[in-house]
């Protein structure tokens, strides 16, 4: 399989780049990530992996859009209030590149279905906004041997990490070994988050 010319037009300032190249830009059509969460975190997350030609994005998310989302969930508009996440999503994602294929899953991950779906994809970008959904991708990344990307905001904050434990290096569980107890951190909407972090 080769790109066409309009997939090279699309991609070219990303093509040019010497580590991308055509090879590269190939090798993302064929690539396939899963988001886990559509909202804060997934949403900037999504935009950029559809524009850049990421070939099969998995959202993941078993809530509805709220307006209270809207100042920093970018995936989704005003008129998307209501409706769930991953069809919003889905929406503004297939609007960026009809190209790419986009697979949803109105759902909560937890013990019964997050190690098929994980195991589904190359990689995983974890946004979730609780530490038990953290702990949870975590386990199924290490027994998928797949590559994390985990992700959190607080209020001002935010951290970003790979885990890759199949390639020697340490796993979420590692660098955390127990969730804090309950009530200690507070969330989103007890605590505020900066939209643009």
């Amino acid at each position: 399989m080769e790109l066409t010319e309009q997939q090279i037009q699309r991609y070219s300032r990303q093509i040019i780049l010497s580590e991308v190249g055509g090879k590269g830009q190939m090798k993302l059509s064929r690539a396939k990530v899963l988001l886990i969460g559509a909202g804060g975190l997934g949403s900037p997350a999504g935009l950029y992996l559809a524009a850049a030609g990421v070939g099969t994005i998995g959202l993941v998310d078993g809530d509805v859009v709220d307006l209270s989302n809207l100042q920093r969930q970018i995936l989704h508009s005003t008129a998307s209030v209501g409706l769930p996440k991953v069809e919003s999503g889905r929406k503004t994602l297939s609007a960026i590149n009809p190209e790419i294929t986009i697979q949803t899953y109105h759902q909560n991950v937890d013990s019964d279905n997050i190690l098929p779906l994980v195991s589904q994809f190359d990689m995983v970008l974890d946004g979730s906004d609780n530490f038990a959904t953290r702990f949870l991708v975590n386990d199924a990344c290490f027994f998928a041997k797949k590559t994390l990307i985990s992700a959190s905001m607080f209020r001002f904050e935010g951290q970003l990490t790979t885990i890759k434990p199949h390639a020697g290096y340490p796993c979420y569980r590692c660098l955390y070994p127990e969730p804090p107890p309950a009530g200690l951190v507070p969330n989103c909407q007890e605590a505020g988050v900066l939209g643009a972090l």
